[in-house]
């Protein structure tokens, strides 16, 4: 495999996970909340800049991105009374920086009460043991374990939001994969164009009616019994539902219009009619307005294919070797981009809207189901038990990566056979 084609495939993959991740971090700022960071890539870092209150990271995995926003998980605060800490204070004597080693920071204090998120106080003795009591900015530092994370007031975290604001926080995601979609297929279709009304016939099969009746290679359809001829679906519909009747095809032969009688024949087994050739259709040149239009329409078509694959899973008719998971997704990449960049952003649109739907599936540790909790706590009126619901998540985690370790055995198997 080329440097190239690597390259494109990261490209691919890292460009799904970061328009994904984008979504929630748009709507996550829209919302107040504090998005601590913004990776692109897991792993370890390669790149890190903090700009404003978030950390800007690159990992050294491209497959993969995450938001972490504060509060999304419980805040982690290992401050408790009767521990020694150290502070440092601004010039309005508000404590900026607290470390969980008493030997550090400008003052000591032994904690009597600390709250770092609700009236962000802290109270106690100091060295001199005296009570002694300050509040503390906004954007204080904890500085514990060889960490240093800026605190969370409550009005700042995911859980304080409106359920509206979560819920748009945590549909961005998916919703930024489906309009990535869109704009990836308008660019193709901008590219290779749209169809166009010349429905083409291309191989015609030996002793079959399209054979028999004379038709050839390269017939451009004008008309079936008189009723014109615009799509190739159109045109199979007509014949798939004539079988054995006679139908009068105009067509047009390298720009004489012939008249040609045909007789569909009966498939047994698909009971439908067939005339044994290839039908296409003709493409041309876009208009904006046209590349959208089937930008919308081909989005639109997709998402009814894969949640009929959906189905087909959850009915049993497809079997767990017929998936096929990272190491198969990215073969088809590789596939995709060694025929051409239209290609290649065609499979692209596809795996953005896939990825898009099936994070919209109520599958614990999937944006599905935590939408689901925020209907389930907007119909109750209250929220489920946080503990719960982590659960209820870390259990789907563990699923989902215990079938991922399935699909991908099975595509290594594939490979290798």
């Amino acid at each position: 495999m080329d440097l190239t084609l690597v390259v494109e495939i990261i490209l691919v993959f890292a460009s799904i996970m970061f328009i994904h991740e984008l979504g929630h971090f748009i709507f996550a700022k829209r919302a107040g909340i504090f998005v601590r960071e913004f990776s692109l890539g897991l792993g370890p870092k390669l790149l890190s800049v903090k700009k404003g209150e978030t950390q800007y990271s690159l990992r050294i995995l491209p497959f993969g991105a995450y938001v972490r926003m504060a509060g999304e998980d419980p805040e982690v605060i290992e401050i408790k009374k009767g521990d020694q800490i150290g502070v440092n204070l601004n010039q309005k004597g508000e404590v900026t920086d607290i470390f969980s080693e008493g030997k550090k920071g400008e003052k000591r204090i032994q904690v009597e009460e600390i709250d770092l998120e609700h009236e962000l106080i802290i109270k106690g003795m100091d060295e001199n043991e005296q009570f002694v009591q300050y509040k503390v900015a906004r954007n204080t530092i904890l500085h514990y374990e060889k960490q240093n994370v800026q605190i969370a007031p409550w009005d700042r975290q995911f859980g304080s939001k409106s359920i509206l604001d979560r819920f748009l926080t945590v549909f961005a995601g998916p919703l930024f994969n489906i309009l990535l979609t869109i704009v990836l297929f308008f660019i193709v279709f901008n590219m290779v164009g749209v169809p166009s009304n010349q429905v083409i016939l291309g191989e015609i099969t030996p002793n079959s009616p399209a054979a028999k009746a004379g038709l050839q290679e390269g017939d451009w359809v004008l008309s079936i019994n008189g009723q014109a001829v615009e799509s190739s679906q159109e045109f199979i519909n007509f014949i798939q539902h004539s079988p054995n009747q006679e139908l009068n095809l105009i067509v047009n032969r390298k720009g004489i219009e012939k008249t040609i009688t045909i007789v569909p024949q009966l498939d047994q087994k698909a009971k439908v009619g067939k005339i044994g050739a290839v039908v296409t259709q003709a493409q041309k040149e876009a208009t904006i307005g046209e590349a959208a239009s089937y930008s919308v329409k081909n989005t639109l078509a997709m998402t009814k294919v894969i949640l009929d694959g959906f189905k087909l899973i959850l009915t049993g008719n497809v079997g767990m070797n017929d998936l096929a998971g990272p190491v198969g997704i990215m073969k088809i990449t590789s596939d995709a981009a060694k025929q051409g960049l239209a290609t290649l952003l065609n499979w692209a649109a596809i795996l953005s809207l896939y990825l898009g739907i099936f994070n919209l599936l109520p599958i614990p540790a999937l944006d599905g189901s935590r939408l689901m909790f925020l209907t389930i706590e907007g119909l109750r009126g209250k929220p489920i038990d946080p503990k719960k619901e982590s659960l209820v998540h870390l259990i789907g985690f563990a699923f989902m990566m215990l079938l991922m370790i399935v699909v991908t055995v099975n595509d290594v198997s594939r490979i290798f056979d």
